[in-house]
């Protein structure tokens, strides 16, 4: 049986999206101010020769302490199981938990927010595209805007399109807890040790600490270019500045490149960066691991068990 879909004026549907975008574009640039200005607050002008990404390791904080190994396999597990989730409310759950861990952690949640800002666009395509293209089963409620009948809103797409958004910011905040909290050498080392290749921790550790280098080098070659009369544009010209600005930075980096390897050759570099001193797991740290994956088994279980009968 086909259900009746609830019939709205074709107006609302322009109006909707309408709103749907000034609250988007709103958001992003709240979010942007909040981001702009934590950091201004906190140190000012960041320092571009340096890695950001492990910034705030010298918490003292249960996650802060965790052994790496114990603190990957946990949370990385707990991400898997949240990604398994198929209702909202249990996403929503998640979402509140790693949250909550940034309370605990006590990190700068201006970079979390970045995180999400990077993914509002993908992630809102959803809300506005599910919803449209989810097919009508029994018992589903639709929307119909005016005349438009072949193309409904089905509440249920927008049902799934949000339990996705809230699984994908689930994982993106606990991404800041397990990469923040350690050293990234640790924390490649914790990798290592767990089976990953030596070679592939090597190279995220160069990509890691060079990306800043190379984006300070970009800033600085478009800050020549605007002091030299630059407009940004469309035209034939602009287009051709840009041409030459890719390539020039292609050229510089890979020049960069070269010099950095030998600099590293000199220095006896063969083929393995050096490492601190393994920290060994305690009984504390097998259990906290233990405990994450118990309570992404425990959200599992009550998606698939008890949510689904609703």
């Amino acid at each position: 049986m086909t259900p009746q879909p609830i019939i709205l004026p074709g107006w609302s549907l322009a109006g909707g999206l309408l709103l749907l975008l000034l609250m988007g574009g709103a958001s992003s640039w709240g979010i942007r101010r909040l981001v702009r200005g934590a950091r201004q607050r906190r140190k000012g002008e960041p320092d571009w020769s340096l890695p950001q990404l492990d910034g705030a390791t010298a918490g003292d904080s249960p996650i802060h302490r965790w052994e790496v190994r114990c603190k990957l396999v946990g949370m990385l597990g707990f991400a898997f199981l949240v990604v398994s989730l198929q209702d909202l409310r249990t996403a929503a759950v998640a979402g509140a938990i790693t949250l909550s861990l940034l309370f605990v952690t006590r990190l700068p949640f201006d970079r979390s927010l970045a995180r999400l800002l990077a993914m509002s666009g993908f992630l809102g395509m959803f809300l506005l595209v599910m919803p449209f293209s989810a097919p009508a089963h029994p018992g589903d409620t639709l929307i119909q805007f005016g005349n438009l009948e072949s193309l409904p809103w089905n509440l249920r797409g927008l049902h799934k399109a949000a339990t996705i958004c809230l699984k994908a910011c689930a994982v993106a905040l606990l991404m800041e807890p397990l990469l923040a909290t350690a050293p990234l050498t640790r924390t490649l080392q914790g990798l290592r040790r767990l089976g990953v290749p030596a070679a592939i921790g090597q190279m995220l550790l160069l990509a890691h600490r060079y990306s800043y280098v190379f984006k300070h080098e970009a800033w600085r070659m478009a800050s020549g270019m605007r002091l030299r009369g630059f407009q940004p544009g469309s035209n034939r010209r602009a287009l051709g500045a840009f041409g030459n600005f890719l390539g020039m930075l292609f050229v510089r980096s890979f020049e960069r490149t070269e010099r950095v390897y030998d600099a590293m050759q000199a220095r006896g570099y063969r083929d393995r960066f050096p490492e601190p001193e393994p920290q060994p797991a305690t009984a504390k740290d097998l259990l906290l691991a233990g405990f994450f994956l118990l309570l992404g088994v425990a959200l599992l279980l009550a998606d698939r068990c008890y949510f689904s009968t609703f």
